[in-house]
Parts: structure tokens; sequence; C-alpha cells
């Protein structure tokens, strides 16, 4: 599963930092070098704001929503219930856009999924959750 995280979110106004989506979606392995947030607004909102900050690379192909099973959207190395959450999306798809990020020479790599199961996976909620992953800085050349 590639997942996304970041220490300083630009135009962070509306996004509020979320970590009880980490238990559910990252590795426990990994879970120190994520970070997760959710916004009450969709996801072009969110990538609007993303995507006016100079910081945001733009690979081909990066920022793109695409239309994902939540298999294929959430991985399966988290610690999920997988069948409550394809319960929730039931035969509809989760947008997903992925992209890079580096800000002040740390390279983050970041997945936005609207709509996203809320934590206890009763309900999808209408917003966008972000999880973005840091990459140590020696490991980038």
């Amino acid at each position: 599963m590639v997942v996304l995280a970041c220490t300083d979110l630009p135009s962070a106004e509306p996004w509020r930092e979320a970590p009880e989506y980490l238990n559910l979606f990252v590795p426990a392995a990994y879970r120190a070098a994520y970070r997760a947030y959710v916004s009450p607004v969709g996801l072009e909102a969110t990538l609007k704001a993303l995507l006016a900050d100079p910081a945001v690379l733009r690979p081909p192909g990066a920022w793109e929503p695409h239309g994902l099973s939540p298999y294929d959207a959430f991985g399966l190395s988290g610690g999920y219930n997988r069948w409550k959450v394809a319960g929730l999306y039931k035969s509809r798809r989760a947008q997903v856009a992925r992209g890079p990020r580096m800000d002040q020479g740390q390279r983050e790599f970041w997945m936005l999924v609207s709509p996203y199961p809320d934590v206890t996976l009763q309900r999808l909620e209408p917003g966008t959750l972000i999880l973005v992953l840091e990459t140590p800085r020696d490991e980038i050349r």
C-alpha cells in the first residue's frame, strides 16, 4: 500500500490532524513515519488547496483522482476490518489522489481519499482523509 505524511500542512486551516486513522490504515511498523488528517471538504476542494502550495511536485499522473475499490485505496497491510470497510462502500468506489511534495528537502508522499470511513467504521464521511508518508532524508537520492 502506498500511503502518504507531513509535518506542516499548507493552508491547514480546514484540515485537522487525525492520528486515530493511523491504527486503521497504516502498518504498525511504519506508523511513526505517517501523519493523518481529515478535511470536511471533498476531494476536489482539498486538491485545489493543496495544489496551490509551491512545494507540491507534479510528475505525470500525480494528483489525478481515480475511483478505486476500498482494498486498492487502503491496501491490505493496515489493521482495519476489510469486511466492514467494503460494506460501507458497497458498489461505490473511493475517489483517491496520490502525489509527492517536497518541503525544505523533505520528500512526502500523499494520499487523499473521499469519501472515507469514520474511525469506528460505521459510516462514510463526505470529506477527505489525507495520509502522508514522510521519507527519511537519508533515503532520498
